[in-house]
């Protein structure tokens, strides 16, 4: 693997693809710093090595160019605060101004680029743009795993113009060695827990990890779909019924594997989807019409705690249930507990996927587990086997 501990820096400049994708509130403030903490150690080793930087990077989805409310600017007092430097923003990123500062870059200083997506050729992949980014840096890096799944300009096709001088940041570094601990050298037994919404946007990553891996816990909206599948009466819960054969599908699949499927035995209904809703217990294969599942139960989540205490390997994806809603977050909130316990126990435990990464970080408990991806669909889709381009254009 390419990786820049042992590059020479001294008076080069580094254009890093950073993943400054980050939350901001009404008053454009960073709410979740994650992001940019992740990419920190990749930044201060070049600084130390004697190097400049370049970072470029996305936020939002801007639809019509520039937008203020998208501006990369937001971002710079949450940076120089982690970095403990100043950081010059271009507020453009190939503009005869933004080269101007760059191609002149001394060692140490850090400089910012415009928000990437303010221009349609970075989602293109365009071979033109790419080039003219090149021109902010001697060596390339890519340290931003949430987007090394995309075919852009910026993370696949700039790497072309660096032939000899295109490696990984230490963070996507760290992502590939963690991701592979599950894949390729797990220790047994290990179990996937897999919740969220929709079987629809999860079937592909399940099946892939049948090969995988000893034990699925499945929770979430997708559960019911499972439940129903099964001829469990759901309710009003949410339900794919386009899915009900495949889900019986995987079931069959995890037989024939040997790899055991853990589903909820009873869930907490509402009679609306609401924090204020009117919510009770039930078995999740008896719920009534007019009641929907938002959450675990209580029996089931000492299921679910048993089955991860007894695992060594734990890849944890997707909450367990309406985890924005205080009333319907218990279920999240255990599974979280239980793979700091599991953690603590000595095994390994991954945490990838906006909503649970969200919920370790709400939580305060991501200093507690092994290791938490910064990437989302990056990481599934590692996982499902696919060659990521972001990551093929480092390594051919």
């Amino acid at each position: 693997m390419k990786t820049i501990s042992d590059i020479n820096f001294d008076n080069k400049r580094a254009l890093i693809r950073v993943d400054f994708n980050v939350p901001l509130n009404k008053d454009r403030e960073v709410t979740d710093n994650t992001r940019i903490k992740a990419a920190i150690p990749t930044i201060k080793l070049i600084l130390e090595k004697g190097g400049s930087v370049v970072l470029m990077s996305h936020l939002g989805r801007p639809k019509n160019g520039a937008e203020e409310k998208f501006s990369l600017k937001h971002v710079v007092k949450s940076l120089e605060l982690l970095i403990g430097t100043d950081v010059t923003f271009i507020d453009d990123c190939i503009s005869d101004k933004a080269f101007e500062i760059t191609k002149n870059l001394s060692s140490g200083k850090v400089v910012l680029l415009e928000n990437l997506r303010f221009y349609s050729e970075e989602k293109d992949g365009n071979l033109e743009f790419a080039k003219k980014l090149s021109q902010h840096g001697d060596i390339y890096i890519n340290d931003a795993f949430g987007t090394a799944h995309r075919e852009h300009a910026s993370t696949a096709i700039i790497a072309e113009f660096f032939p000899e001088n295109k490696y990984f940041g230490l963070l996507l570094e760290k992502e590939i060695k963690n991701i592979d601990a599950l894949l390729k050298s797990p220790q047994a037994p290990t179990t996937a827990i897999i919740g969220g919404a929709k079987v629809s946007s999860k079937i592909s990553i399940i099946e892939k990890l049948i090969d995988t891996v000893d034990q699925i816990i499945i929770g979430g909206g997708m559960a019911y779909t499972f439940v129903k599948a099964q001829g469990g009466q759901v309710g009003d819960s949410l339900v794919e019924d386009d899915y009900l054969q495949t889900a019986l599908e995987v079931l069959s699949l995890a037989k024939e594997k040997d790899v055991q499927i853990h589903l909820p035995i009873d869930t907490i209904v509402a009679d609306r989807f609401a924090n204020d809703a009117i919510a009770k217990s039930c078995e999740i294969s008896k719920i009534e019409e007019g009641w929907m599942g938002l959450d675990i139960g209580a029996e089931t989540i000492d299921r679910f705690n048993t089955v991860i205490q007894s695992s060594r390997t734990i890849l944890w994806n997707g909450p367990m249930g309406v985890f924005e809603m205080e009333n319907f977050k218990n279920g999240t909130v255990a599974v979280a507990n239980a793979l700091v316990n599991a953690t603590d126990a000595g095994a390994f435990t991954l945490i990838g996927g906006g909503d649970s990464v969200s919920a370790i970080n709400q939580l305060n408990l991501a200093e507690r587990v092994s290791y938490v991806s910064t990437g989302g669909g990056a990481m599934l889709e590692y996982l499902e086997g696919i060659e990521l381009p972001g990551i093929k254009a480092i390594l051919n």
